[in-house]
């Protein structure tokens, strides 16, 4: 399948972006995908083997969570994986301290090469979240495609800032669970061209 350029890449990310960004960030995310393809080879990051999937269903949702995302300084992607939502939300907000967590060792590898290619300012945490130093929060805390996603909610609360967002992808229909807390406001949004939805809870400061 031949490449996806940059012009085609913007095409597919329209209806996921608020205006129309610079050219650089599609250069950008065709580095991304290019680097996911190989990669995803020898270690199954995705079961999305369609580069226009990647670049819809991975880049251009996790996009769209950046846009819902309130004003934040620093951000916690939770099991990051092939590094959705963090890696592209961290090309739309440059200014924001955001890491990767990913316990995975291979899969922090992935991630660093990918940052390194994206010229992302992302952190990679390759360790398990609940090895950060005590007391260490977030303003924004994400969630996506986790395993044990009830357990993983659990440990992002730990690590959210009073006040702060947790934001996370769920299926259609798909059940909330969001853990005791006193939330400040919830809201679901539907995802642009899927029947997968993006929650946002706002806890209370």
């Amino acid at each position: 399948m031949a490449k996806l350029d940059p012009e085609q890449i913007g095409r597919l990310l329209r209806p996921y972006l608020d205006g129309e960004p610079p050219r650089s960030l599609y250069e950008r995310v065709q580095r991304y995908i290019s680097l996911l393809e190989i990669w995803n080879k020898k270690l199954n990051l995705t079961s999305v083997r369609d580069p226009e999937q990647m670049v819809q269903r991975h880049v251009g949702e996790s996009f769209y969570m950046a846009r819902l995302l309130p004003e934040f300084q620093t951000m916690l992607d939770l099991g990051s994986g092939a590094g959705f939502p963090g890696l592209p939300v961290s090309l739309l907000r440059p200014e924001a301290d955001v890491m990767l967590a990913e316990a995975h060792a291979k899969k922090a590898v992935f991630l660093r090469e990918a940052v390194w290619m994206t010229g992302s300012h992302a952190r990679v945490w390759a360790h398990r979240v609940e090895e950060m130093e005590k007391g260490y929060r977030f303003d924004v805390v994400t969630l996506r495609a986790v395993e044990e996603m009830r357990e993983a909610l659990t440990a992002a609360m730990e690590r959210l800032e009073p006040g702060g967002t947790l934001a996370f992808f769920t299926g259609e229909g798909g059940a909330t669970h969001l853990p005791e807390a006193h939330w400040a406001d919830v809201t679901t949004h539907h995802v642009p061209l899927s029947s997968g939805r993006i929650l946002i809870a706002r806890l209370a400061k």
